[in-house]
């Protein structure tokens, strides 16, 4: 199945969606680069966005619908290294698409609130983890959550290209981001109910190409 199958596939699902069929075609072309080119994505929300970071980083880097083997040569590697374990590692390792939610790590995030400025946790980790050619998703139902606004604000000024994916009239996220999803919501629970069929769809697209 071609990737873009999948997004036509949504657009029957959701015709709300229909309005923002470009936004999410041109979102996973910047992923699919990404990618290509050796980079990661990180993901930044708050709240349920903050469950949807988690559950985009569990679609991305182990099978979603796929099985994703090992490559047979990194089997033969893993059985050289060692027979028995990495005989275990080689039928059961999966291949993934890196990918980090900045909403964990609380040692580092309570250490910088307690330090510095909590409202720039999102934006340390991805001044730290971040360079010119990664991905930063950020997830704001609003568009205005002001921890995600700096980091997409750090990850521009590293050259890493933004994604919105958010509600309302797009808030902040809408007139920063390179490319903003702007789901036809303005309810918070609404707005997330639709943002997880086109996190969805953008992974099931990536696994698709790559796998």
């Amino acid at each position: 199945m071609e990737p873009m199958k999948y997004l036509e596939e949504l657009m029957e699902r959701y015709p709300s969606l229909s309005c923002v069929r470009e936004e999410i075609k041109n979102a996973y072309e910047i992923l699919e680069a990404c990618y290509v080119n050796g980079g990661k994505l990180l993901i930044a929300g708050n709240g349920g966005s903050c469950a949807d970071a988690e559950h985009i980083v569990g679609e991305l880097m182990k099978g979603f619908v796929k099985r994703r083997s090992a490559s047979p040569e990194f089997q033969e590697t893993l059985k050289e290294i060692d027979p028995e374990l990495g005989s275990a590692l080689a039928e059961k390792l999966q291949g993934g698409l890196p990918a980090i939610a900045l909403t964990g790590h609380p040692g580092l995030s309570t250490a910088f609130l307690n330090d510095v400025d909590g409202d720039m946790i999102f934006a340390q980790q991805t001044y730290g983890y971040g360079k010119k050619g990664d991905v930063l998703l950020g997830i704001s139902t609003s568009g205005n959550s002001k921890n995600v606004m700096y980091a997409m604000t750090a990850a521009r000024a590293l050259g890493m290209k933004t994604i919105g994916l958010t509600g309302k009239d797009g808030g902040q996220l809408k007139r920063t981001a390179d490319v903003s999803i702007v789901v036809p919501e303005s309810e918070t629970f609404k707005i997330q109910e639709l943002h997880l069929p086109v996190y969805h769809a953008l992974c099931l697209m990536l696994e698709e190409r790559f796998f």
